[in-house]
């Protein structure tokens, strides 16, 4: 009987609740891949571990909050936007130090690291002003103006993984393994975090809320996708990194 009320009690989703979907795939999807990578990093060579256990933490991390994230979704019907930026707070500059791991064979220090991680910060703490303290109704001012401070974390990291220190260290790296894959995880930078921006003008006051009236219950679901894409794509760069290095030495 109480079993029976307990699930009377559980919110039911609608079939054409795409947010809803979202947060269900997102959660099973990084639990699943962080269970891959903590086991696949038994099977690595030794100097690859910590990016592998880095890249399962990444997931672990983000699998752990839309676990909350859903359920919160599911009783209240809106954005987690508080539980969302503890997840981002956590593995946005984790994402930053599999730069700094792959690199440092090849000369990195950790000042690049830490300046990874200042401009990572930079831009999440900017974009929860952005989308957190927005004006009831929606500024378009306060939107634009934190969304360009924002943007300018972002594009150090996109312009170091493009052609700054991040890019030059790979090109001198001895390993074509690095060099490659540090050029796929640029890729993600530039298309898989694009996709973050236009969650967030999808915000009331936001551009696209205004110009084109998207509707702000889009912002949950480009972030679900956008998070599930580059957190489970970076831990894959550094699993394909790993193995084909140890191919290559075993050949």
């Amino acid at each position: 009987m109480e079993l029976t009320n307990l699930l009377l009690e559980v919110p039911l989703m609608a079939a054409d609740d795409y947010v809803g979907f979202t947060f269900f795939i997102g959660y099973m999807a990084m639990m699943a891949a962080s269970v891959f990578f903590f086991f696949e990093r038994g099977t690595v060579d030794g100097k690859w571990k910590t990016s592998l256990l880095v890249s399962g933490l990444i997931t672990f991390i983000a699998a752990v909050h839309y676990y909350y994230m859903r359920d919160y979704y599911m009783a209240h019907g809106e954005s987690p936007t508080f539980f969302r930026y503890i997840d981002w707070t956590l593995t946005v500059p984790l994402m930053c130090v599999e730069f700094y791991l792959l690199t440092k064979p090849a000369g990195a220090k950790t000042s690049l690291l830490w300046k990874l991680i200042g401009a990572s910060v930079l831009m999440l703490v900017a974009g929860y002003i952005g989308e957190a303290f927005n004006p009831e109704g929606g500024s378009t001012s306060h939107s634009v103006i934190w969304g360009v401070i924002s943007t300018i974390g972002y594009i150090y990291i996109l312009y170091a993984a493009w052609a700054g220190e991040v890019k030059q260290l790979a090109a001198k790296s001895d390993n074509p393994q690095v060099a490659k894959g540090i050029n796929v995880m640029a890729w993600f930078v530039l298309v898989g975090w694009a996709i973050y921006p236009i969650g967030y003008m999808c915000m009331p006051g936001g551009w696209l809320n205004v110009g084109l009236g998207w509707s702000s219950d889009n912002v949950d679901l480009f972030y679900n996708i956008a998070d599930a894409i580059n957190k489970i794509g970076f831990g894959l760069v550094v699993y394909s990194i790993a193995v084909s290095d140890k191919k290559v030495a075993t050949a």
